[in-house]
């Protein structure tokens, strides 16, 4: 549903010159962290794939990608959504232990606001583990070395652009949505959301995908990426929209086990044949932990920002651009 927040007298902390200063900083900064705290090899990523390999990210299960057809022999392909199981394949191809790269996307079905875009950028991740370490509490150690990397970075933009203000606390609070219906079980789950972060103002969200006492998950979220009882989403109270923003999602990848059960909890058993699907189930790739890490929602967060337009070039009807003009938010 579209939900443009209205800000009262709005005022960006820095001009648009230094803003595209802050935000190449923001992004160099944080990569390099990133790249130190997981031990991670930079490589390069697919704009578009072949949906026949299964290796495009479904989401939440119902988005439908934008495709097109290559003239030289009519092949369909598929502008990547993410690239969450891509990077297991990858992790073969470069014979690395661990892999971050550039993400780049098109989500046609956004509804456009405030902190939704058509253009998707993010650093996407992914790193080999042992079946030893799919564990809860391996999860929670790399969510803190990633929340140590934003930290950091948050302190290097504050320290260059004096006029922003740092707004992470000094650690991470962990809750499961189970654990979330509890304290706020009349509220919706977006407002569980908004709630737990204001209170504890970083947490990550886990269990994302796990049926709450009302059949249902928490967030829509793929069967055949993250283990719904290993990942989680990271999760800020920002207080310039008065939300929780998601700046990124994450977790352990399926095994074959949990695999075979979360597609039979969805009903999508027809992917089982699938070459990711097969190679999955005959332990054919590694063991990860991977996730997706916003770029222009950390620009947004870090840089003071009430638009995510203010820190990408994207598409935004006439409507929304004199609707946000008239609130003094001018989108790039």
């Amino acid at each position: 549903m579209k939900r443009n927040i209205k800000v009262e007298n709005y005022k960006s902390l820095l001009n648009v010159y230094d803003t595209q200063l802050a935000i190449k900083l923001v992004k160099d900064t944080f990569q390099k962290k990133l790249a130190k705290e997981l031990e991670l090899k930079r490589v390069s990523a697919p704009l578009f794939i072949d949906p026949l390999t299964g290796l495009n990210d479904n989401l939440s299960g119902y988005e439908k990608a934008v495709s097109f057809e290559v003239v030289e022999n009519h092949k369909t392909l598929e502008i990547v959504q993410s690239l969450a199981k891509w990077k297991r394949h990858a992790l073969n191809k470069y014979n690395a232990t661990g892999i971050y790269t550039d993400m780049n996307a098109i989500r046609r079905f956004e509804d456009l606001d405030n902190i939704h875009s058509v253009y998707v950028d993010q650093w996407d991740w992914e790193k080999v583990i042992s079946k030893e370490e799919r564990t809860e509490e391996y999860l929670k150690d790399v969510v803190r070395k990633i929340y140590r990397a934003l930290k950091e970075t948050e302190e290097v933009v504050k320290d260059r652009f004096p006029s922003l203000p740092n707004s992470l606390p000094n650690d991470i609070t962990f809750v499961t949505t189970e654990e979330l219906e509890d304290l706020y079980p009349e509220l919706s789950r977006k407002k569980r959301e908004e709630e737990i972060t204001k209170k504890y103002g970083a947490v990550f969200l886990m269990y994302i995908g796990n049926r709450l006492k009302d059949g249902k998950s928490h967030d829509g979220r793929a069967a055949d990426y993250d283990d719904w009882k290993l990942n989680g989403d990271l999760l800020v109270y920002y207080d310039v929209l008065d939300i929780a923003l998601e700046l990124s999602s994450m977790g352990i990848r399926v095994d074959s086990e949990s695999l075979v059960h979360q597609i039979k909890d969805k009903e999508e058993e027809f992917k089982l044949s699938l070459p990711y699907h097969q190679d999955i189930i005959n332990n054919r790739l590694p063991l990860t932990i991977g996730g997706g890490i916003g770029q222009s929602r950390m620009c947004m967060y870090m840089l003071r920002k009430a638009h995510i337009g203010e820190v990408q070039v994207s598409y935004w009807s006439e409507e929304d651009i004199n609707f946000f003009k008239e609130l003094n938010i001018h989108l790039l």
